[in-house]
């Protein structure tokens, strides 16, 4: 069993291990060579060779417990046919929602225009450096692809004033969700995926009443289902207020927590395992403050079933010398 599975299957405390979001990707040079060669980033997800030598990258340089994918939460809208283009310092941009487009696509279209995504799963599933690894998969949690498929962009500054208008588009669109969420987790998994996260980014988004429609049913949904596949699934609602309620009604396996939240009130209130939680910014000040901040994480959870990892992605500019001493200190705990 891998060290990831001993602490969401077996709720391990003995041991702490560790990946981070946004592993594969900018802070690396040897990734930037790659990108500064393939500058469109849907078409580098969608080649298999590459974007497997982009998850193995961080395999190669740090004692991870875990590959995660080089891929994107909205390789789904891609794969039903909505337009989603990255533009350079903005984002992704992407086309109108269509519901007439979305009913022509069936299991075999959708799995047909993301194919290389799950081919670079089997790649890394069965590559050297993954023995006695995890291979993680992902989705995007319901809510934040129909942030994304309606808003048409990041809503980092604000959802459109008119985003809760059409009711009728939010509920058929959430249909499509789970049907094809659902397909995207199985193909994950039957090519070598053993365990799933699921990204609620703009979770905080939802105020507390809208909190069962957005978040918690849709959700509830893909739990159950990855659950009945026989793999752990992980959540990372970020942003949300109430952790514990949260877990007690979708019930993850695990729950990945942000850097805005209380550890020690997570520790009391949550009784599965945690992940997560480092702020990524601790990464860019010097080596005692990273040992000080990672150990206090590791303190608070030592009795708790924990894996470490960051509150949100590693940031661009990280030194990737600061994240093998990070690796280095929770693994000499």
């Amino acid at each position: 069993m891998t060290p990831l599975h001993e602490v969401l299957i077996n709720k391990n405390t003995k041991i702490s291990p560790i990946w981070i979001m946004r592993q594969a990707g900018r802070y690396l040079p040897e990734f930037r060579e790659i990108r500064k060669l393939n500058p469109d980033f849907i078409k580098l997800c969608l080649n298999a060779n590459l974007s497997t030598e982009i998850t193995l990258q961080p395999l190669k340089r740090f004692d991870l417990d875990a590959a995660i994918i080089f891929s994107d939460i909205l390789m789904l809208p891609y794969g039903i046919n909505q337009k989603v283009e990255f533009k350079k310092n903005f984002g992704p941009l992407l086309g109108d929602l269509n519901l007439k487009v979305f009913s022509k696509i069936d299991e075999k279209g959708f799995t047909q225009n993301i194919k290389e995504v799950y081919e670079a799963i089997k790649l890394v599933s069965n590559n050297q450096l993954t023995k006695n690894k995890s291979t993680i998969g992902f989705v995007g949690a319901p809510w934040t692809l129909l942030v994304y498929m309606i808003n048409k962009k990041s809503p980092k500054l604000k959802l459109k004033d008119d985003f809760f208008t059409n009711d009728l588009l939010i509920n058929e669109t959430l249909k499509v969700l789970e049907k094809f969420l659902k397909i995207h987790i199985k193909n994950q998994i039957n090519n070598g995926a053993d365990t799933i996260q699921i990204f609620d980014s703009w979770a905080g988004l939802v105020n507390k009443k809208d909190l069962p429609k957005y978040i918690y049913d849709p959700t509830s949904k893909l739990v159950e289902y990855v659950k009945s596949l026989k793999v752990p699934v992980i959540c990372f609602p970020r942003n949300i207020k109430d952790y514990k309620n949260y877990c007690d009604i979708v019930k993850p396996d695990a729950i990945c927590i942000d850097y805005e939240v209380d550890p020690l009130q997570i520790r009391k209130e949550v009784q599965i395992p945690v992940q997560g939680g480092l702020d990524p910014k601790i990464l860019l000040t010097d080596k005692e403050t990273l040992k000080k901040e990672a150990s206090k994480y590791l303190d608070i959870f030592k009795d708790h079933p924990y894996i470490f990892n960051l509150g949100h992605g590693v940031l661009p500019e990280t030194d990737p010398n600061m994240i093998d001493y990070l690796v280095k200190t929770v693994k000499n705990y």
